[in-house]
């Protein structure tokens, strides 16, 4: 695997939905501590371990579970800050997709 260039670095992440994440990748680049500073999960934060590999230079496809059970995977895109995020979660009716779009601006 090439250089991970988002590794030890800080991003804000703003969602298409309201949702805007304050997101620290570990210096190795496989662990994310984000923290949602605005939306309808404002003030929750958690560290996850995350898989990645890079599509092209400056694309990474990242991915974790979080402690819910939801799973996340981000398309993000160093080159033109933009990331497509892609998420499930368990609702009583059953497992629920969602397809978001977002910019990123490091901190």
């Amino acid at each position: 695997m090439s250089e991970l260039t988002y590794a030890g670095k800080r991003f804000r992440f703003s969602v298409d939905n309201g949702v805007v994440f304050h997101n620290t990748y570990a210096a190795d680049g496989t662990g994310l501590h984000g923290e949602s500073v605005a939306g309808a999960m404002e003030g929750s934060s958690e560290d996850v371990r995350m898989h990645a590999a890079e599509v092209t230079p400056g694309v990474f496809l990242v991915g974790w579970t979080e402690k819910s059970g939801m799973t996340v995977t981000h398309a993000m895109n160093l080159n033109t800050h933009t990331v497509h995020a892609f998420w499930t979660y368990e609702t009583p009716d059953g497992r629920v997709p969602e397809l978001h779009t977002g910019t990123l601006e490091e901190m």
